[in-house]
């Protein structure tokens, strides 16, 4: 591997890594525009693995925008990143796939400290934790890497405290 290609390389896996960033704070924030803008024209997001639905970006930053109102107070993070970019004979290709574990606790609304009038107290854990895994299934774009694909993998939920609003 050349210098440059190995430049390249550490380019593309930086950009990348902003991405998947990106996408957790685009939830988080609720940006939804931001969350479509990091997508492929048709690009996909499939929630069926933690109990949503699956479609187009756009109909499902809709989705997303309307049951993220529940949480107010929501935090994913995106960790043990593994990348695999595609490999052209030694040099980068345009297609890369993540495989990234996420923990997100989160708050229901109606709860005390939701946040819902303000920051919420740090000594009041969420209601609600999910744990599991992220596929990502990017592509090289004139503008820079995007999301053509992101499965959600959920392995596990921890609930305390009512589900339903008060």
């Amino acid at each position: 591997m050349t210098q440059r290609v190995a430049l390249a390389t550490v380019m593309d896996q930086l950009s990348i890594d902003a991405v998947i960033t990106g996408y957790a704070v685009a939830v988080d924030d609720s940006a939804w525009q931001d969350y479509r803008e990091l997508f492929t024209p048709d690009g996909r997001a499939d929630y069926r693995g933690a109990g949503g639905i699956e479609g187009p970006a756009a109909e499902v930053a809709q989705w997303l925008a309307e049951t993220m109102r529940l949480f107010p107070v929501r935090q994913h993070l995106i960790v043990n990143r593994r990348l695999d970019l595609q490999d052209l004979g030694g040099y980068p290709g345009d297609r890369a796939e993540v495989q990234a574990d996420y923990l997100n606790p989160m708050r229901l609304r109606g709860t005390p400290d939701d946040g819902a009038t303000g920051a919420a107290d740090s000594n009041t854990a969420p209601n609600f934790v999910s744990g599991g895994r992220y596929a990502f299934g990017l592509l090289r774009t004139e503008i820079g890497w995007r999301i053509r694909t992101v499965a959600v993998h959920e392995k596990w939920r921890s609930l305390t405290g009512e589900l339903a609003p008060g």
